[in-house]
């Protein structure tokens, strides 16, 4: 009996230690998301006090090299190491960028609002609300040293967005922005959409919205001037499976790979299976290594009517077909697919774009934009 009773505390202890241990680690990584955020507070409220110190002085070469050195020195001695003039120089640059962004894209608290600031904002004072605009920060100041980095207002917005919604690494952000995402979905849209993603994010409502061209798949370790077979571009994708769903982007999940299925005695092989969760669809991907050609087109509009006639349940969306190649032809795809045709023809690349270009592009869909509009 008194066996069975041991047997039974422990059980219980075992489970009292499982729920407590959860949520101590709850709520340390609470406690450090909180930190976080109060750093990029306090490195703006730092920011903010040399622009305004800086104003009234003489000149600004003589502020820099005098008044902020001495800063430094002091501010070290009081509060240790991280207070170099290197970091001075970035809290003013984070103030001024984001300063600025407040008046266009950013969502903000001023003067004229009855809200309190967050918690983790230590300026929440009378005179601060009073007198200073506030961007609602969300992320740690390493991902806001590289977003102060970025000129365009839209695209640093963006990057914000979607680096808290989807819990991007600083690692991931940087690559994200070194692989352009926003100009790549920005040419992917239409024009009247491109607005859209400065203020929500990449929103996934429709079968186009998942579409990126090209495809960055620098990841891969693949040579750009050298040919591969499909095979290898396979086995290269799955190898790097985690870095290859964060650029397909938002819902993805991976199924199989080579996925078999039977027609009239036949056995056909799907190269990857996705699933998007936002859309509620099979998302199917083909690999091609070289041009695409009509009869790819066509094999492609094969696996996706098998899939909504034979897999597809009655409350999932229609299947999504995409093939990734190498080269395509626009005129070759529009004349050869149906109107309707939940089908999409995507190049890939082996190495990062050239963002220069992308974002010249970017500003003339804008301007076209803007341009419409006023014509309106």
């Amino acid at each position: 009996m008194a066996k069975k009773t041991e047997i039974q505390d422990t059980t219980r202890i075992d489970a009292l230690f499982e729920r407590i241990s959860a949520i101590i680690e709850q709520g340390r990584r609470h406690v450090v998301t909180a930190a976080n955020i109060a750093e990029v507070y306090t490195k703006y409220g730092v920011g903010r006090y040399i622009v305004e110190d800086e104003q009234e002085g003489s000149t600004r070469a003589q502020y820099g090299k005098q008044v902020l050195r001495g800063l430094s020195d002091r501010l070290t001695n009081r509060f240790g190491d991280g207070w170099s003039v290197e970091t001075l120089k970035l809290c003013r640059r984070f103030y001024v960028v984001y300063s600025d962004s407040v008046n266009s894209v950013y969502p903000i608290q001023n003067k004229s609002d009855k809200q309190r600031l967050p918690n983790s904002n230590p300026f929440n004072n009378a005179e601060d609300i009073a007198n200073t605009r506030y961007p609602q920060f969300t992320i740690s100041w390493s991902h806001y040293l590289i977003l102060m980095r970025i000129e365009n207002a839209e695209a640093r917005s963006f990057y914000e967005i979607e680096c808290a919604q989807q819990q991007w690494s600083v690692r991931q952000l940087s690559r994200q922005v070194g692989s352009s995402l926003y100009e790549r979905l920005a040419l992917s849209r239409d024009k009247d959409e491109v607005m859209r993603l400065a203020k929500e994010g990449q929103t996934i409502e429709k079968p186009t919205d998942i579409i990126k061209d090209p495809l960055t798949l620098e990841f891969l370790g693949l040579k750009p001037d050298v040919t591969y077979t499909e095979t290898k571009l396979e086995n290269a994708i799955i190898n790097k499976m985690q870095q290859f769903l964060l650029e397909l982007g938002k819902g993805f999940l991976f199924e199989a790979r080579q996925k078999r299925f039977t027609f009239d005695e036949e056995h056909f092989y799907v190269d990857l299976v996705f699933y998007n969760r936002l859309l509620q669809c099979y998302v199917l991907i083909d690999l091609k290594a070289n041009k695409l050609t009509h009869q790819d087109l066509g094999q492609m509009q094969m696996y996706v009517n098998y899939y909504d006639r034979y897999v597809r349940q009655e409350f999932e969306k229609p299947t999504i077909g995409i093939l990734l190649c190498e080269r395509k032809n626009d005129a070759l795809v529009e004349l050869t697919l149906p109107k309707d045709a939940n089908i999409y023809a995507t190049q890939y690349q082996l190495y990062l774009p050239d963002k220069a270009l992308l974002q010249a592009k970017v500003k003339e869909w804008i301007e076209e934009f803007n341009e419409m509009n006023r014509e309106g």
